[in-house]
């Protein structure tokens, strides 16, 4: 990581949601004058800050010399680009747009041509680490786009994360965040069935993960998500509908291009029937709802007698 601190620049944050917000929080505290934009209303730490807020998205782009956008969705990505009043209308030659939205890939190659078109620069940067990696500035950061794009960059993404990688051309940046969210999800799955399995068969599920972190088994995801599992600490952290949407992205990049990916599917099967229960703004981490009810029996609950 680098040691230099960047001078301050102006910058322009759109997208102040559970991730957006602590992100913008980390350029304000470095020093940046931040242009801001929000479709709800302002977090309290973003209201109270310097921050300027601005009523469209081209207003912020038209006062900042780089732009992020931290938004749910592909069409809330195009929209806030390029519908009336978006950043488009905005931005001059020169200035950088930079999408830290979780968004299809194949879009993003599409809206970096057209950003490019005006004289800009373009980079996809979604990140990985949740909530608490956006409060922490611990964030990984993947990233597609060019390498003078990104030297350009590289100091304000220091601010908000920690392993930073230029992972190829545009769209690269968010294929490398569709396999991120393929393998977490698979491992939220394998893990809620390792504590049910172990809940069930009558040991203390707590003890069990601890025992595991020790092995060959060990994982963030056991880390930090079985220990959600077994306090039944469901609040987000990162939503069910999130991460359907990026399996969704997943699911349909593979058709086309022609790959199997069974697990995936399955894992996405299991986080709808969460949803069908209410749950879609549930931590990802109560997929192990969708396994308890197909078992029949939740992890803390006391097994029952054997017969």
């Amino acid at each position: 990581m680098s040691t230099a601190t960047p001078s301050a620049q102006s910058l322009g944050f759109i997208g102040l949601g559970i991730m957006g917000a602590p992100m913008a929080a980390q350029l304000i505290a470095a020093g940046h004058q931040l242009f801001v934009h929000t479709r709800s209303k302002y977090p309290e730490a973003i209201a109270a800050s310097t921050a300027v807020r601005c009523d469209s998205p081209a207003a912020v782009a038209r006062q900042a010399d780089i732009v992020f956008l931290m938004l749910p969705d592909t069409p809330d990505v195009d929209k806030v680009l390029f519908a009336a009043g978006g950043v488009a209308e905005g931005l001059g030659a020169g200035k950088v747009v930079v999408d830290m939205s979780s968004i299809s890939p194949i879009a993003t190659k599409d809206f970096a041509a057209r950003i490019e078109a005006l004289g800009c620069d373009y980079l996809d940067a979604p990140v990985s680490g949740g909530e608490v990696g956006a409060r922490n500035a611990t964030l990984s950061i993947m990233v597609g786009g060019t390498q003078h794009a990104f030297d350009r960059v590289k100091p304000l993404f220091e601010r908000m994360g920690r392993n930073i990688t230029l992972v190829g051309g545009h769209g690269d940046g968010q294929t490398a965040k569709v396999a991120n969210q393929i393998i977490v999800a698979l491992n939220i799955e394998a893990v809620s069935e390792a504590l049910l399995f172990a809940a069930r068969a009558g040991a203390d599920p707590a003890r069990v993960r601890t025992a595991l972190m020790g092995g060959f088994a060990s994982s963030k995801i056991l880390e930090v998500h079985g220990e959600r599992m077994i306090r039944r600490t469901f609040d987000p952290g990162f939503r069910i509908e999130l991460h359907q949407k990026d399996l969704n992205l997943a699911l349909s990049s593979a058709r086309a291009l022609g790959v199997a990916l069974p697990n995936t599917a399955t894992a996405q099967e299991l986080f709808n029937a969460c949803a069908a229960h209410g749950g879609k703004a549930w931590d990802h981490s109560a997929m192990v709802r969708a396994l308890e009810k197909l078992a029949n029996f939740e992890i803390g609950q006391e097994p029952p007698a054997e017969a």
